[in-house]
């Protein structure tokens, strides 16, 4: 356990995600709180919260929950703290390359959108500034 125990608020506003979207994560099992207070509330750690944001970066790259949930299986099993068999480690280290591979690709896509929206945004400046009145002196 890495310590202190956060409750799904402050979590929340660390993750800039809502609480119910928190909670249909947990519902899909992608994040588990790490425990649970006395009275029942969610109890989350750095470590949970680390996932959320994996999650949270996925999400607009157009991963589906269960490539994600694929991705955190790979990364959970390369950070355990027992040995991973080698041929294992190599077959989780391709599936963690082909999730980048396919996050790189989404970045230059988004960036070409991203460009032509900045495009039409300038034309549609241009357009109002040559129908703007002109400035009495």
């Amino acid at each position: 356990m890495d310590g202190k125990h956060m409750q799904i608020g402050e979590v929340a506003a660390r993750t800039e995600l809502s609480l119910r979207t928190i909670r249909h994560y947990e519902e899909t099992g992608l994040v588990v709180p790490s425990a649970r207070s006395q009275g029942g509330f969610r109890l989350y750690t750095e470590t949970d919260v680390s996932r959320l944001m994996v999650i949270r970066r996925m999400k607009p790259l157009g991963f589906t929950l269960d490539q994600m949930r694929d991705l955190l299986e790979a990364t959970d099993r390369l950070d355990a703290d027992g040995a991973v068999d080698p041929s294992d480690r190599a077959a989780l280290l391709d599936r963690v390359g082909e999730y980048e591979r396919a996050a790189t690709e989404q970045v230059e896509k988004l960036r070409v959108q991203l460009s032509r929206a900045e495009d039409f945004a300038a034309t549609l400046r241009t357009r109002l500034d040559q129908g703007a009145p002109a400035v009495p002196r």
